[in-house]
């Protein structure tokens, strides 16, 4: 019996170390959650899923995406998709309130679930570090609101797409089902 504890043992660490060695670049960032500042360790949190990155805005031309983003969270979340969205101020200040104005506006407006980080910074000339990560990767910054960045189940950046390129365009949704189906 105690050699089967020390085996459960060995293989739960090494299950554990096998996950956190796997941590690409892409996913090695701790943020914190909107209005709680829960730390999230991204690798721990959404590593082995397909992840949809966005930089979001309240006061957008784009923001109407909402919507769509939470619908594709919604239909594809339980064959492992998550949306991640990073509230940003960046350009021409759009997302001016505080993090307690966002998150009520999400879901009041839009009814957002997927989780919600706090106020990011995405542009080229003074990224945090997760969007310095993602923007390297890419050869991509976000130019405004609602760029996307796409993420497989191994951790890679396999796609980056502007503000233009909506939740439900055609190319997006036929990769993230590609990606799903791996």
């Amino acid at each position: 019996m105690r050699l089967l504890h020390v085996t459960i043992l060995l293989l739960l660490f090494s299950c554990g170390t096998a996950v956190q060695a796997a941590c690409t670049a892409a996913l090695n960032h701790t943020v914190e959650t909107l209005l709680d500042k829960k730390a999230v360790n991204l690798c721990k949190a959404y590593g082995g899923k397909v992840v949809l990155i966005v930089n979001t805005a309240s006061k957008c031309a784009y923001t109407y995406q909402y919507e769509g983003l939470e619908d594709m969270y919604a239909r594809y979340k339980a064959r492992g998709l998550v949306v991640l969205g990073f509230p940003s101020n960046d350009f021409a200040a759009q997302e001016p309130g505080s993090e307690k104005t966002i998150r009520d506006f999400c879901r009041m407006t839009y009814g957002v679930q997927f989780p919600m980080f706090s106020k990011s910074r995405v542009t080229k000339s003074n990224p945090d570090p997760f969007y310095a990560t993602l923007g390297e990767l890419s050869g991509e910054f976000p130019r405004w609101n609602f760029h996307k960045y796409l993420i497989n189940r191994q951790g890679e950046l396999v796609g980056s797409y502007g503000s233009h390129v909506e939740p439900n365009d055609t190319e997006l949704v036929i990769k993230i089902e590609k990606l799903l189906n791996q």
